[in-house]
């Protein structure tokens, strides 16, 4: 018999894969979480019925959250990750030798017992003496801490549940109050088919609060559409000023320095939401 499982991305389109085994299914405190090995794209994590992430694909979104926003910055020491429980984007980080200290705040601590556990490939750093993993709120933690990180980086779920108040102005002006002066945030912003309205509305809120503000673009299989969009909200460093000497090669399977920029050169219906 064939198991299969599908995410249903609006009320009439949805992705499906074959799945192996499944080899954890529970409802923790915040969401429905499951973690199932599918045939086409290796271990999945599903949260509320929707992919976060799989260890085929993971590297496109964790390397385009982390490294265009510290190639950006002039001196990235203090890195904050709200969300990201999985630990994809703090392995990232960590490849850039100027963080001395990446902080983890996740909402919900079955998403990284079960992501040590299960997909170590992604969640491998998460012990490095250069990371904090912090169980809480990340809405609280940046309220707490005012110019205290030079990037802050939201790797939240889409706007349901536990993250819709990370989708809110009064979170980007948080954010803005928490970084330092030369302080960067890189946010994911969701896709551009089936989000053009969420797309447009983040942008006009950063643009508010922030003086420089990019959104730029990535292909990720198992996300809705495979269209991503990430938005930049910058104190003072444009990612677009950024030469390509100054990238340093990384292990990257997806980012390249030849990627920095091209990354922000949108597709035409894409920035027309960005007007």
């Amino acid at each position: 018999m064939e198991l299969w499982y599908t995410e249903k991305q609006t009320e009439t389109f949805g992705i499906t894969a074959q799945i192996k085994e499944t080899l954890v299914t529970e409802k923790t405190e915040f969401q429905d979480l499951a973690i199932i090995d599918t045939i086409e794209f290796g271990r999945m994590l599903v949260l509320d019925g929707m992919v976060m992430t799989t260890v085929r694909d993971e590297f496109v979104y964790h390397e385009m959250v982390a490294h265009p926003a510290l190639f950006t910055h002039p001196n990235p020491k203090h890195v904050l990750i709200v969300g990201g429980g999985d630990g994809g984007v703090v392995r990232e980080v960590l490849k850039h030798k100027s963080v001395e200290k990446a902080v983890l705040v996740d909402i919900d601590g079955k998403v990284i017992e079960y992501s040590k556990k299960f997909l170590p490939e992604i969640a491998g750093e998460l012990d490095n003496p250069r990371v904090e993993v912090i169980v809480n709120d990340g809405y609280m933690h940046i309220h707490d801490h005012k110019n205290t990180y030079d990037v802050i980086m939201v790797d939240s779920t889409e706007p349901v549940g536990p993250a819709v108040e990370l989708f809110s102005r009064g979170f980007y002006q948080a954010i803005h109050e928490s970084l330092k002066e030369d302080g960067i945030f890189v946010a994911q912003t969701d896709n551009p088919w089936f989000k053009a309205d969420l797309i447009r509305s983040v942008n006009r809120d950063v643009r508010e609060i922030f003086p420089i503000v990019r959104v730029y673009c990535a292909n990720i299989p198992t996300y809705p559409s495979g269209l991503w969009t990430f938005t930049m909200g910058s104190k003072q460093a444009d990612p677009l000023a950024v030469e390509e000497a100054d990238i340093a090669e990384l292990d990257t399977k997806y980012y390249s320095p030849r990627l920095h920029k091209a990354a922000f050169v949108l597709p035409k219906f894409v920035e027309d939401l960005c007007k």
